[in-house]
């Protein structure tokens, strides 16, 4: 027999950014709770709306599965005495499972005989536990943050109103926060009304009556459909951001799309702006042509029925006047200040209390910034207007825009250094150097906005460093992680030919010119080098195997564009099969050797056997080539060159024998072992992939 279980717990509003993951962990905590009490259950289904977080779930089991447990205790030798009779370990180990010492069972386990005790529990109703595992749930909830309401000391992210907790149709009696459970919920805050939840498959149908669409999937599409009805009728192109219709989605319970005007006036601000100030303040949707260009026209939901939407319409287009107008006059005013004085701002603003302002931060990034380009060997041009563009890329952050959007830092400056007078590469620059903002974002599309946005995140990361600001588990107050995965983004996507040890050595330098490092200089080199040896196995996972990744990453990754070529050339000759595992094979059998060589050269002279003269023949005829094409990233042609040995290796451990007794005749041996061994490990460490 079984009976649905529906919990429902009603809700002050929560904020939308929570509702996700509380449903989640709601659902999750329940599921766990129905496993660990051995309560069978069918379908789980969860529900949220800004006021309620539910569970409806299908076939739960009236009575907990009876269980049958074996359990170990001690060997024999200790459990009996040397009388026969059972002992004080085997008493107590009968006193802690429940049983009497003549149910126990004796089994061998590894040759050793052990005692057994064999536990029985019937399982109870479900309606005599739940109540308290509900309870559980609920006191073991966690948010970003809670709140305390009257004078209760229970905790949660808003106050509780009221409790829907029915195993079929039976109330399941629990009390929090002096809110006692029940069968009736609420509608819509201002449509609807409460209504009694006669069986738990009704919940769904019972809110929708009361004007509240419980089921997430289904108010999504409500939106969508709407908003993409709209923009078929208007023939517009209206932009549905994916963390905005996140954000709506848990902001309306009965959601309504509706649009509103704004005046053409305002479009002479960048539309960045206006797009931030509609999305970030209004939660408004923007609108655009066909060429992607803002129309004067936005997009919202109404959390409710489509009456009066005229009215609700000119609401919103009042209040996003005022918002508009706030940025008009912002864009207006920050254009009468020179980016001398804004600069001049950047030394009242600490960037961090041991590393100085945001004024000596632009001085380092711009020593950074030249160091790789001399390294790079720009043209002049280039060399200048990295030096520019590295001397104001912060300027903006002073301006009233960014300081009231501070997503928009990088954008506005762009704008601004261009009606400023700036040359077009360094305008751009300004924005890209804060590229790659995210994961999944795009590197800088300019070398000069490449160049300046590594060295200001290289900045950033030997900063933290030297002072001893490492990311350790989930703690990277100042994205580290993210600032290196950008820089190992930037050198591959634009192919630089700069080793980390290059980036690092000249960020280093800089700050032991400014007398920053706290640290011991081989320190922070060695902390950089693991921490970006993480990001780089991190980005190699993505594509190719685990083993792939640990071979490649052995050879080293010092040069981030040779990494990757070599990785995925040897996931494709892994995944060839039995072929490339031959290979592999011969390729550890010289590696094993090779270890015992010492650092003599090889002396063809003293060749004996026919087997080495054509290991040496072929490995010399092709090393040039291949450390060559190795050189040049053609890791696929390497790989083909070096198991193209393969035969001659065979051949060789077939024929010869490795350690002879002639000492000279051995040394010689194993130095051509490990001279072919250096050039196999310059590809990949091969005794590291598995099969």
């Amino acid at each position: 027999m079984s009976k649905d279980l529906l919990f429902e717990i009603g809700l002050e509003e929560v904020p939308a950014r929570f509702m996700r993951a509380a449903i989640e962990q709601l659902q999750d905590r329940v599921v766990k709770w129905l496993d660990a009490s051995r309560i069978a259950y069918g379908e789980v289904n969860a529900y949220a709306t800004p006021r309620r977080l539910a569970v409806l779930i299908k076939d739960v089991a009236e009575k907990q599965e009876d269980v049958e447990e074996e359990v170990k205790g001690p060997s024999r030798k200790i459990a009996l005495d040397d009388s026969g009779n059972w002992s004080k370990a085997a008493l107590g180990f009968a006193r802690s499972q429940g049983v009497e010492p003549d149910q126990f069972t004796f089994k061998e386990l590894s040759g050793v005989e052990y005692i057994y005790a064999t536990k029985s529990s019937k399982g109870v109703e479900t309606s005599s536990v739940i109540g308290q595992g509900l309870l559980a749930i609920l006191h073991a909830m966690t948010f970003p943050k809670f709140m305390r309401w009257a004078s209760y000391d229970f905790k949660f992210v808003r106050p509780i109103r009221w409790i829907v907790a029915l195993l079929g149709s039976d109330v399941i009696d629990l009390e929090v926060a002096g809110v006692k459970s029940g069968n009736v919920t609420r509608g819509h805050r201002f449509l609807g009304k409460e209504a009694v939840i006669s069986d738990p498959a009704s919940y769904v149908e019972v809110l929708r009556s009361e004007h509240v669409i419980a089921d997430i999937k289904e108010r999504e599409q409500m939106i969508v459909s709407q908003i993409q009805a709209l923009a078929a009728e208007k023939k517009w192109d209206i932009a549905i951001k994916e963390d905005l219709l996140e954000e709506v989605l848990f902001l309306v319970e009965t959601p309504t799309v509706l649009f509103g005007t704004f005046e053409s006036s305002f479009l002479n601000i960048p539309q960045e702006v206006l797009i931030t100030s509609m999305r970030e303040h209004q939660r408004y949707f923007p609108v655009l042509d066909n060429d992607g260009q803002l129309l004067p026209y936005f997009v919202t939901v109404r959390n409710g029925g489509s009456d009066s939407l005229d009215v609700i319409a000119k609401g919103n287009e009042k209040v996003l006047r005022a918002r508009l107008s706030d940025a008009k006059f912002f864009y207006e005013e920050d254009q009468k200040l020179e980016i001398k004085d804004a600069l001049s701002k950047l030394e009242s603003i600490v960037f961090q209390e041991e590393l100085g302002t945001v004024g000596d931060k632009v001085r380092r990034i711009r020593k950074i910034a030249d160091g790789l380009a001399s390294k790079l060997q720009v043209p002049a041009d280039v060399a200048e207007a990295v030096n520019r563009s590295a001397d104001i890329c912060k300027f903006d952050l002073v301006t009233l825009m960014v300081g009231e959007f501070p997503e928009l830092q990088g954008v506005m400056g762009e704008d601004y250094a261009r009606k400023a007078g700036e040359k077009e590469e360094v305008a751009k620059a300004v924005f890209e150097h804060y590229q790659p903002r995210f994961a999944g974002d795009q590197s800088p599309a300019s070398l000069v906005g490449a160049i300046v946005s590594a060295a200001d995140k290289m900045d950033t990361i030997v900063g933290c460093f030297s002072i001893n600001i490492i990311p350790t588990g989930s703690q990277d107050p100042y994205a580290l992680r993210r600032q290196a995965a950008g820089i190992v983004q930037i050198l591959l996507d634009h192919n630089l030919p700069l080793t980390l040890s290059d980036v690092f050595g000249v960020a280093l330098q800089v700050h032991a010119q400014m007398n920053l490092l706290k640290r011991a200089d081989e320190e922070v080199r060695k902390d950089l080098q693991d921490f970006f040896g993480l990001r780089v196995k991190k980005l190699l996972s993505e594509t190719v195997r685990y083993d792939v990744v640990d071979a490649v990453i052995s050879s080293g990754f010092d040069d981030i564009s040779a990494v990757v070529p070599k990785g995925e050339a040897l996931m494709a000759a892994v995944q060839t099969g039995d072929a490339f595992k031959t290979t592999v094979e011969s390729f550890n059998r010289v590696g094993n050797l090779a270890a015992k060589a010492s650092n003599a050269s090889v002396h063809a002279e003293l060749f004996t056997e026919e087997g080495e003269r054509q290991l040496h023949e072929a490995w010399s005829k092709t090393n040039e080539e291949y450390r060559q094409v190795l050189s040049q990233h053609a890791a696929a042609e390497a790989l083909a060159i070096a198991s193209a040995w393969k035969e001659a290796i065979t051949v060789f451990f077939d024929s010869v024998m490795v350690m002879a007794e002639d000492e000279a005749v051995r040394a010689n041996r194993l130095a051509l072992l490990a001279a072919i061994d250096r050039d196999l490990k310059a590809f990949a460490d091969f005794s590291k992939l598995v099969w």
